[in-house]
């Protein structure tokens, strides 16, 4: 037993060191909805955001569009009801509904997830 477990800590300590893996978060900006915006209720939209500084290995990525809004500094995001998902990252852009029942606000806000989440900046569901 003595003889598995030194033949176990020889192989062990003689491994080739683990190297340190850089996990690449990559961030898309939101060009549109600006703070200008207003969406109406029920209406259709596209949001759009920055491709050209995609890294290589995020081409393949898809998105995940949420609806939510600004509080006291703080992002209030509607996770069980995306307005998109699945969406191709380097189209650009993806048409949403927005819903019927949004509330009216002027602080609404959509974050686009790629690899990492992006906030638009605040404008407003009438």
């Amino acid at each position: 037993m003595f003889a598995i477990f030194s033949a176990f800590l020889l192989a062990f300590s003689t491994a080739v060191p683990i190297q340190p893996v850089e996990l690449l978060a990559w961030s898309p900006t939101i060009l549109t909805p600006t703070h200008l915006t207003s969406w109406p209720r029920g209406s259709t939209q596209i949001v759009t955001w920055a491709t050209n500084n995609i890294p290589e290995e995020k081409l393949n990525s898809t998105g995940l569009l949420l609806l939510g809004y600004m509080e006291n500094d703080s992002e209030n995001l509607d996770i069980k009801h995306p307005l998109a998902a699945e969406f191709p990252i380097t189209s650009g852009e993806v048409t949403i509904t927005v819903p019927e029942n949004a509330t009216v606000r002027c602080n609404a806000i959509v974050v686009l997830f790629g690899d990492s989440g992006n906030a638009s900046p605040e404008f407003a569901i009438v």
